[in-house]
């Protein structure tokens, strides 16, 4: 009987040291895979437990340091009782029933490590690992309190040890970090977003805007502003009452003066001509009505663009290209149109400029409608190139100035984590008719192709 009781012993105690150690891989999991920004918020309102899980996340390697310490230990512990208490004890068994005592020893001794190992295994190890992902945050707040008191108490132990592996670090000339990195980067939003609206957690709309949110740090003036061929532009040496009658035709209130042909010398305003009061437009020059323009490279980020116009409190810039002219002009709406979509006034056209969908289901897109658009529209990534627009997409693939019927196969990239049974997709690109010797109005047709697809061109 008291064989059976060292046996029984034995059991008990390798589950309770086996604890200790879910335990500390709960602590090392759990701490690494809190949600921390949801703690701050918390810790914020005031929530004491949350501040405590803050104050062990900022000591990363510490802390796993000290987990790390609590699982080696416990595990030596574990083969240590495990084999007096019932490697022993079975082979005292089998001895009682006519097993030699070195045979009995032996079976005992591999049954305690293999029972020993299994519950340490699956218990101690994948269990509480498990666990702590799937539930960071619960974990993370239980364990707080005792975890905090673990690393004082031993913390003097804990710090021999990870000064230890530090030196290890330097000596090989790597920089040790005390706190893991939780930062994603733009690539792993754009991954979430897109999985979140896949699964129908995040709406449409609003994944839509998140995605133009996280593309808008990347986009330039070029990108967003209004090309040369559609900005009216007005002669520094014509009268102000041309302005007027331009002003009058398009419902435009600023147009860029040019001293010649190309070089911008200013921006004139409606406020301006206003301010003339009783004065003959007809005999003043709008170069002497004319404001400073505020220029702007193609290159420069819409957020470097917004921050230059509000710092000259004006909501219009001259978009200058690499040769000095003219490439186009942007307005504040033509940035905000980059993170909602297109905002329409009284005098934008109804549907020309607006991708609208045929009767048999193919888009009609505008041909100055940029790439990113597209890509929105069909949940498909487009082939990356020297181009900004559906248009240029086309002229690019033609490689030549497109004439009406034009008709371009291009084959989508396949997504980075398609599977081989995922079909590919080509999409059908035909001009409709052209504009100023560039694709007014393109069709486009969505089609699932076979996986040996190439790009073809039929003019």
């Amino acid at each position: 009987m008291s064989v059976i009781l060292s046996i029984l012993l034995g059991v008990l105690v390798v589950f309770l040291i086996t604890a200790v150690t879910g335990y500390f891989v709960a602590q090392e999991f759990g701490f690494v895979a809190v949600d921390r920004s949801r703690l701050k918020a918390r810790a914020a309102a005031g929530d004491t437990t949350a501040r405590r899980v803050l104050d062990i996340t900022a000591r990363t390697s510490f802390m796993l340091s000290g987990a790390q310490l609590g699982i080696t230990v416990t595990g030596l512990l574990v083969g240590y009782i495990a084999e007096p208490l019932i490697g022993s004890g079975i082979g005292e068994l089998l001895g009682g029933v006519g097993v030699p005592t070195g045979t009995g020893v032996a079976v005992g001794t591999v049954a305690a490590l293999l029972f020993s190992t299994v519950v340490q295994m699956v218990f101690g190890e994948l269990f509480p690992k498990n666990l702590a992902i799937a539930r960071p945050e619960p974990v993370s707040r239980w364990l707080a309190l005792s975890t905090g008191v673990y690393l004082r108490v031993f913390g003097w132990v804990i710090w021999l040890f990870d000064r230890a592996s530090i030196l290890l670090l330097r000596a090989v000339r790597i920089t040790p970090v005390e706190d893991v990195q939780h930062a994603a980067t733009p690539r792993d939003l754009e991954r979430i977003v897109e999985e979140s609206r896949d699964s129908g957690d995040l709406p449409a709309e609003l994944s839509t805007l998140l995605d133009r949110t996280l593309d808008f740090h990347e986009r330039t003036a070029e990108h967003a502003m209004i090309p040369r061929p559609q900005v009216t532009s007005v002669d520094a040496g014509a009268p102000v009452s041309h302005v007027v009658e331009l002003m009058t035709a398009t419902g435009h209130s600023r147009f860029p003066v040019l001293a010649d042909i190309e070089t911008v010398s200013g921006v004139v305003c409606l406020r301006d001509i206003l301010a003339l009061g009783d004065r003959d437009l007809t005999a003043t020059r709008v170069a002497d009505v004319a404001r400073r323009a505020v220029l702007v490279p193609t290159s420069l980020p819409l957020p470097a663009l917004l921050a230059q116009l509000r710092a000259a409190d004006d909501q219009f810039a001259c978009v200058v290209d690499e040769y000095g002219g003219l490439a186009g002009v942007v307005t504040t709406e033509d940035i905000a149109e980059e993170l909602v979509g297109e905002i329409a006034d009284e005098h934008d056209p109804q549907d020309e400029s607006r991708p609208r969908v045929s009767d048999n289901g193919d888009w009609l897109l505008p041909g100055a409608l940029h790439v990113d658009e597209v890509e929105r529209l069909l949940g498909h990534d487009l082939p990356e190139g020297d181009y900004e627009t559906i248009g240029g997409l086309v002229i690019a693939h033609l490689r030549r100035l497109p004439h009406p019927a034009d008709r371009v196969t291009i084959a989508l990239p396949r997504h980075p984590g398609a599977d081989e049974a995922d079909p590919d997709w080509t999409v059908v690109l035909t001009v409709e008719n052209v504009d100023r010797h560039v694709p007014e109005t393109v069709r486009l047709e969505l089609r699932e192709t076979p996986h040996t697809a190439r790009t073809e061109v039929n003019a």
